[in-house]
């Protein structure tokens, strides 16, 4: 496997475990600023976890690479749009754009690798 392509799965699925796991009183609080029910980040976090376990096992089967990285993309996609919706200042949306970008780089390696 790509040397670069399992760092950036590593870096998904640790920056995803540290922020969901680690910093959870801060996803508690941006839920409640941003207004959201907490279903909602129940749900989130569980997505989350399970689309970066997916990038971690990747290497069994690549659809989980595909699965789990477009699964990352469409969650940070939705990430920017409350960003916007909130008039949240450009330094928080970074996380979630750096996040987007690399699950971008991530299902097109994955793809191009099976073509």
């Amino acid at each position: 496997m790509n040397t670069l392509l399992l760092s950036m799965k590593i870096l998904v699925a640790t920056s995803i475990f540290f922020v969901w796991v680690v910093r959870y009183d801060n996803i508690l609080s941006e839920f409640k600023e941003f207004g959201l029910p907490d279903w909602l980040r129940d749900l989130t976090g569980i997505l989350k976890m399970t689309f970066a376990a997916m990038l971690l096992f990747g290497s069994l089967d690549n659809s989980l690479n595909l699965i789990g990285s477009i699964g990352i993309t469409g969650l940070m996609v939705c990430a920017q749009a409350t960003h916007f919706r909130t008039g949240t200042r450009a330094f928080r949306r970074l996380p979630s754009l750096a996040l987007l970008a690399i699950s971008l780089f991530i299902f097109y390696s994955s793809y191009t690798a099976n073509a």
